[in-house]
C-alpha cells in the first residue's frame, strides 16, 4: 500500500527539484515535525547558535551560487540569527529562512514558544516574510519564497510554520517553477551611458561586491583595460571584483564624504558599478564629487538606485551590463593610461614583540597557498590585507556586508562546504580580530565536525582596535569596554576540538601555517599583535 502523500513529503520533493538538500540549522521543539525522518539525500548542518547558522548558510550561498536552506527555532532562534541575516540582506544572499511556529490550535492563548509576529519580526532584513494561512499552502510558500530569494535583487526571506502543518495530508507534487535570476539594462539609456563615457577624457571605474556576484570579474577586467580607466573598489566592500595586482587598479576609494572626493579628484566621470554611491561609515565632512566631476552608476538594485545621493543610475545586472557597455563604449587609445598604485609595504626595520599586523600579514605572504580564499573580519587591519595579500581571483575574498561583527568565523565553514559541494578543493583561511571571534567562536566545532581543513588566524591585540579608531575620530575619550583581557582563545578552540596553537613571532607563523595546511584539520593560529589604528 502507498502511503500518503503529506505537506511533509509534498514539501521535501519540492526541496529536491530546487536543488536545496542543504539544511542550516540548531533545531528546536517546534522544528521537530519538520525534521522527522530526515531524508538521506539530504544534509542537515548543524551549529551551536543561530547566528553561526546563518552566516554558514550565507557563505554557503555565495560560494555555490544558489539559495540555503535554514531551519531556527521560533522567535527565540530568530531573534538570534537577525545580526547575521542583516549582512545576507545587504549582501544580496539568496536564503530561505524557516522558523517553527506553536501548533495552530494554540496560537489564540499564545503560547509557550509561539512568534507572537513572526511575519513582522525578521523585517526589515528579508525581501519577504510570510506564514501560511493554512497547512496545504506550505508548499507553495517554498516555491513563493524561493522565487522572491533569487530575483533581483537576490535576498533573504521568511517563513514561519505551524509545528503541526507537516503531518496534514496533501496531493502532490507541488507546483514548480523558473524564474528569471537576472535583467539586462534598458538599452538606450545604456547607449547614452556608453557615450558620456566615450568622451571622458579620464574615467574611473568603481566595481563593487555585486560585479563578483554575477561573474562579471573578466568582464570588468575588459571593460577596465579598453577604456583605460583607474578601477577602485567602493568603500567596504564584502567582496573584491577586479584583481587587486592589476595595473589599473588604484586601490580604495575611501570611507568617509572627504575621502572619496579627495580619492577622485582628477577624474571627470566616475562609474559605479555594482555597488552604493556610497556606503560611507565615518562622517567626515566634505565633497561627495568634486567640482566638475561626474557619475553615472549600475545596480541591479532599485533601493541602492533611489539611495543614491548624487548622479545618474540605471538598472540592470552587473555582468550582463558591463558586457554590454564594452560593446558600445570607445576604446580609451587617447587617453594616457594611469600609473601603477604604488605599494610601499613598509616594515619596521627590526622584528617586533609583539608583531605588527603588517608583520602578520607579511608573514602570510610569503606562505600563501595558491587559490587561497580568504574570509576577513579584522576590520582595522584591512589596509594591510590589501597592501600583502591582494585578491587576484574571483569569488577569494569574503567579509561582512553589514558592518556587525560575528559572521567570519562560521563563514569560512559555509565556504569550505560550498567548495565540498562543488567538488572544488581550495584552502579556506579565516583572518579574524580577537574581538570578533567571540561572538561566534562555536562555529569552530561545526568545522571539527564536517572535517573541514580551515586555517583560522586571529590577531590577538587585547582591544576593540575599530572602535578606539572610531573614538579618536569622534574625540570621544574614556569610552568603556573597548579592552579585552584575559581571553585564552586557544584553549577555547581546543575545547571545541580544533587544533591551537599561540605564537608570537614570523617564523614561528609561517611554520605552523604551513603545518595546518598540510594537516587537513580545523587549526586556530593565534598571533599576539600590536594594536592597530584604522585609516577612517
Amino acid at each position: 500500500m502507498t502511503a500518503k502523500s503529506t505537506v511533509h513529503s509534498v514539501t521535501y520533493d519540492l526541496l529536491r527539484s530546487l536543488g536545496m538538500t542543504t539544511v542550516f540549522g540548531n533545531p528546536g521543539s517546534t522544528e521537530e515535525t519538520f525534521l522527522k525522518n530526515f531524508p538521506d539525500d539530504f544534509t542537515y548542518v548543524l551549529g551551536l547558535q543561530e547566528a553561526s547558522v546563518v552566516a554558514m548558510a550565507d557563505a554557503f550561498a555565495q560560494t555555490v551560487r544558489r539559495p540555503a536552506l535554514v531551519n531556527l527555532h521560533s522567535s527565540a532562534g530568530l531573534g538570534n540569527s537577525i545580526g547575521n541575516l542583516v549582512a545576507a540582506y545587504h549582501g544580496h544572499t539568496p536564503l530561505i529562512v524557516t522558523a517553527g511556529q506553536q501548533h495552530r490550535e494554540l496560537l489564540i492563548g499564545d503560547p509557550y514558544l509561539s512568534n507572537r509576529d513572526a511575519v513582522n519580526m525578521p523585517r526589515p532584513w528579508v525581501k519577504w516574510s510570510y506564514e501560511p494561512a493554512h497547512a496545504e499552502a506550505v508548499p507553495e510558500a517554498f516555491m513563493r519564497a524561493y522565487a522572491m530569494a533569487v530575483q533581483p535583487p537576490a535576498g533573504p526571506v521568511f517563513l514561519s510554520i505551524p509545528l503541526d502543518d507537516w503531518n496534514r495530508p496533501l496531493e502532490g507534487p507541488a507546483v514548480l517553477r523558473t524564474v528569471s535570476k537576472a535583467f539586462a539594462p534598458d538599452p538606450e539609456r545604456l547607449r547614452r551611458f556608453a557615450e558620456r563615457i566615450t568622451v571622458s577624457q579620464r574615467p574611473a571605474l568603481i566595481l563593487g561586491p555585486d560585479v563578483d556576484r554575477a561573474g562579471g570579474w573578466q568582464a570588468g577586467i575588459a571593460l577596465a583595460e579598453k577604456l583605460k580607466a583607474a578601477v577602485f573598489t567602493p568603500p567596504l566592500p564584502d567582496r573584491a571584483s577586479f584583481p587587486e595586482d592589476h595595473p589599473l587598479y588604484q586601490g580604495s576609494v575611501g570611507m568617509s564624504v572627504k575621502a572619496v572626493g579627495e580619492r577622485l579628484a582628477g577624474h571627470d566621470l566616475v562609474v559605479v558599478i555594482g555597488a552604493e554611491v556610497f556606503r560611507y561609515y565615518p562622517y567626515v565632512p566634505g565633497d561627495i564629487l568634486p567640482a566638475g566631476t561626474e557619475l553615472l552608476q549600475i545596480t541591479h538594485d532599485p533601493t541602492v538606485a533611489a539611495a543614491a545621493r548624487v548622479g545618474d543610475s540605471l538598472l540592470g545586472d552587473a555582468r550582463l551590463s558591463i558586457e554590454l557597455l564594452t560593446e558600445l563604449v570607445g576604446d580609451g587609445s587617447g587617453r594616457v593610461q594611469p600609473k601603477p598604485m604604488p605599494r610601499p609595504r613598509t616594515l619596521p626595520e627590526n622584528p617586533t614583540s609583539p608583531l605588527t599586523p603588517a608583520e602578520v600579514y607579511a608573514a602570510l605572504s610569503e606562505v600563501r597557498p595558491e587559490h587561497a580564499v580568504f574570509v576577513n573580519e579584522s576590520t582595522s587591519t584591512m589596509a594591510q590585507h590589501a597592501e600583502w595579500l591582494p585578491t587576484v581571483e574571483p569569488d577569494s575574498f569574503f567579509a561582512t556586508a553589514s558592518g556587525g561583527i560575528g559572521w567570519a568565523a562560521p563563514a569560512a565553514v559555509g565556504v569550505a562546504l560550498g567548495d565540498r559541494d562543488r567538488g572544488i578543493t581550495r584552502p579556506v583561511i579565516g583572518l579574524i580580530g580577537d574581538g570578533s571571534f567571540q561572538y561566534s567562536v562555536q562555529g569552530l566545532w561545526t568545522a571539527v565536525q564536517q572535517n573541514l581543513p580551515i586555517v583560522y588566524v586571529v590577531m590577538r591585540n587585547h582591544e576593540y582596535s575599530i572602535l578606539k579608531s572610531f573614538a579618536a575620530l569622534e574625540e570621544t575619550p574614556g569610552v568603556p569596554g573597548l579592552d579585552l583581557p584575559g581571553l585564552d582563545i586557544a584553549s577555547v578552540a581546543r575545547g571545541l576540538g580544533c587544533h591551537a596553537v599561540d605564537v608570537t613571532s614570523t617564523g614561528d607563523l609561517e611554520k605552523e601555517f604551513r603545518l595546518a595546511l598540510e594537516s587537513g584539520t580545523t587549526t586556530v593560529i593565534v598571533v599576539t599583535t600590536q594594536p592597530e589604528r584604522a585609516m577612517l
